[in-house]
């Protein structure tokens, strides 16, 4: 097998993170757990000798945005494939599949989580290698450490080799019960969305499962345009692709389906909760950033682009103020933003 090649999935909009992530700026090209933007730091984590350089999986509009960011930390994309409409990851993990060699381990990441503990991740990665070199689909389990129920799960199942598990079921979104019951019997990880397989076993098991999403998107690389790194693949057969999932057209229906637990730091960022839950805050329990002035405050998340933010005796709330936007909620309540949203369209 040759080099470990990252696919890195920036397709997302990141709307939870208004009013910072917008669909011209998301999410993975904004700085905010670190200088670095969410994309440099998915790219920083799989670089070096075991990897090659990366497969983006992008939309067209952010094409200045990703290479400027990746050119940045010297990790310049083998190619930067620039989806014409959003069909979910299925599709958009075949079009980095068929931009690779068959025998190429593709090493499938969202480009805006958090992993703390690299070492950790690489370690599970070795782990995983010597299946998906036997045509294994592997995905990487997140060691729970609350029963989250906005996250899919996996029951664990045997071990099939040292720190690998065939993967019993996957779990949908629970409800609080079903959760505090997974997490207690030990044997449920987080779905966190990141894969290990080699590019002929993803697409072979698109052909014997989803065959109009892999028939669809061949089509869409023949037609494709490609100026420099950059490929525009046809956008009427991509749009004639299902929108699918990876995990409902094909983890949930193969057979040889692995999963490797692993305790990695872990986080989504899938909200300005979780965000203010993985910074370090100060003596009070305060995360600022950018324009704050804070007296008398404890456990709060405040940022700031541009305009002045002032505030005085204030507790457990969330103020994110950016261009001529303020989001000013209870912290515990930052799911609310998506429903924030669609009354703001109305």
């Amino acid at each position: 097998m040759t080099e470990i090649v990252p696919v890195i999935l920036s397709g997302g909009s990141g709307t939870r993170l208004w009013p910072m992530s917008r669909p011209e700026k998301p999410k993975q090209m904004l700085a905010l757990t670190a200088s670095e933007t969410m994309l440099q730091l998915t790219a920083a984590r799989a670089h070096g000798d075991a990897f090659a350089a990366p497969i983006v999986v992008a939309n067209a509009a952010h094409a200045d945005a990703v290479e400027e960011q990746l050119g940045a930390i010297g990790t310049a994309p083998s190619a930067l494939i620039l989806e014409p409409a959003g069909r979910n990851t299925a599709p958009a993990i075949a079009l980095a599949a068929l931009s690779a060699a068959a025998d190429q381990a593709l090493l499938v990441m969202p480009s805006d989580h958090v992993i703390a503990d690299r070492e950790a991740f690489h370690a599970a990665i070795h782990a995983a290698l010597p299946l998906v070199e036997q045509g294994w689909l592997v995905t990487f389990g997140i060691t729970p450490d609350a029963p989250e129920t906005g996250y899919g799960y996996i029951k664990v199942g045997e071990e099939i080799a040292a720190g690998v598990h065939r993967v019993a079921r996957f779990v949908e979104k629970p409800k609080r019960d079903v959760a505090e019951a997974m997490i207690a019997s030990g044997d449920h990880a987080w779905n966190g969305g990141i894969f290990l397989f080699r590019a002929d076993a993803y697409l072979a098991a698109l052909e014997q499962f989803a065959p109009e999403i892999v028939g669809s998107v061949r089509k869409a690389c023949v037609g494709a345009r490609r100026e420099g790194v950059r490929v525009y693949p046809d956008a009427d057969a991509f749009a004639a692709s299902p929108s699918d999932s990876i995990d409902y057209a094909v983890m949930e229906k193969a057979d040889r389906v692995a999963v490797v637990p692993v305790a990695m730091g872990w986080s989504d960022v899938g909200s300005w909760d979780a965000l203010h839950a993985i910074s370090e805050g100060d003596a009070r329990g305060n995360v600022v950033t950018g324009a704050v002035i804070m007296l008398d405050s404890s456990n709060c998340l405040a940022r700031s682009d541009g305009v002045r933010v002032a505030m005085v005796g204030i507790e457990d709330l969330i103020v994110v103020a950016s261009g001529n936007d303020v989001l000013i909620l209870p912290r515990g309540r930052s799911q609310d933003v998506k429903l924030l949203l669609e009354a703001m369209k109305g």
